[in-house]
């Protein structure tokens, strides 16, 4: 089974167990089958705004066995950068919400919310109820020499209706009006992944997410293996047209492939299919599972584009045959 060599799933969230309000089909069963043999679970998001518990009591709504200790978030990341960096009790002005001002008084230091406190560093988060004045507050505490961490550098943020400014356009009010830039917590950036391994004690850890960007990006990062599922953000041809440090170790449909025995994948053949390239195009023969066929054309795709990334135009027949 796919999941024997490790003791330890990192699991983003959005797009892996859940979609918005429900979780993903097949999702819990997967997860509650992966505790039975023995692996720990973790749950690892880039929101900085939800405390663990808060988290922790959605997923069990969704019947997603999970605990307050079993959720990792990137205030909890941001907020142990700032504390290897600044004295112990600090003043730290918090740009955020609850869950990044629980996070920062969990490692000891002092939330603050005005530059005239004098904080010794700024952290940055996500917030709903993020105001000018609090942005503004940031800026004058940075200008001051105060250490500046953001949750993470997400550009922008799925909601119903669409996307919306994520965390990492709002930092970049601050970076912008101070000139200087944040150290990133979040994925892809190392320090969200070590604080996961920090508090699951994972020796041999699996990184399971929906994004190149972020999720197989930050386990490159963080020097482990990544497993891509297909419930969400990523599609195949992004998977396809993926520079090396975007590409997952493994590709499943969903997370039931983690209980499943992974196929041998050598020379763009997988199961009953083979890719190859003709013509400057990747063709695409034989027969058997969609993911099987999609896991021979990405060994072709990478080993042709080497350290670049393959041309869309020269993929695009292997999504025709794949359907």
């Amino acid at each position: 089974m796919l999941i024997d060599g490790y003791d330890t799933l990192l699991l983003d969230l959005d797009g892996v167990v859940y979609l918005g309000p429900r979780a993903v089909s097949g999702a819990a069963e997967a997860l509650a089958e992966a505790r039975r043999r023995g692996v720990r679970l973790a749950y690892v998001t880039n929101n900085a705004s939800r405390t663990p518990a808060a988290i922790a009591a959605h997923l069990r709504e969704l019947g997603v066995p999970a605990g307050w200790d079993d959720v990792v978030t990137s205030a909890q990341a941001a907020a142990r950068v700032v504390a290897e960096r600044v004295p112990p009790g600090a003043k730290v002005l918090v740009v955020g919400g609850a869950g990044l001002r629980m996070a920062v008084r969990g490692q000891g230091l002092r939330p603050v919310t005005a530059a005239a406190e004098e904080p010794a560093a700024v952290v940055q988060g996500m917030w709903a109820g993020l105001s000018y004045g609090l942005l503004a507050e940031g800026a004058l505490a940075v200008r001051q020499g105060a250490l500046f961490v953001a949750a993470n550098r997400d550009s922008t943020m799925p909601i119903g209706r669409g996307e919306v400014p994520g965390n990492g356009a709002m930092a970049r009010v601050i970076a912008t009006a101070t000139g200087v830039e944040p150290v990133y917590a979040g994925k892809p950036d190392p320090p969200l992944h070590r604080e996961s391994m920090i508090r699951t004690g994972a020796r041999r850890p699996l990184v399971v997410g929906d994004r190149l960007d972020t999720d197989i990006e930050g386990a490159r990062n963080a020097g482990v293996d990544g497993l891509l599922v297909l419930t969400g953000v990523a599609k195949p041809l992004d998977l396809l047209t993926a520079p090396p440090h975007r590409r997952p170790v493994y590709v499943t449909e969903d997370l039931s492939g983690l209980s499943a025995p992974y196929p041998e994948v050598r020379d763009g053949a997988c199961g009953g299919w083979r890719a190859r390239w003709v013509d400057g195009a990747l063709r695409l023969d034989g027969d058997g599972s969609r993911i099987d066929g999609l896991r021979a054309a990405c060994d072709a795709a990478w080993a042709a584009a080497g350290a670049g990334r393959a041309e869309e135009d020269a993929v695009k027949p292997v999504l025709a045959r794949l359907g």
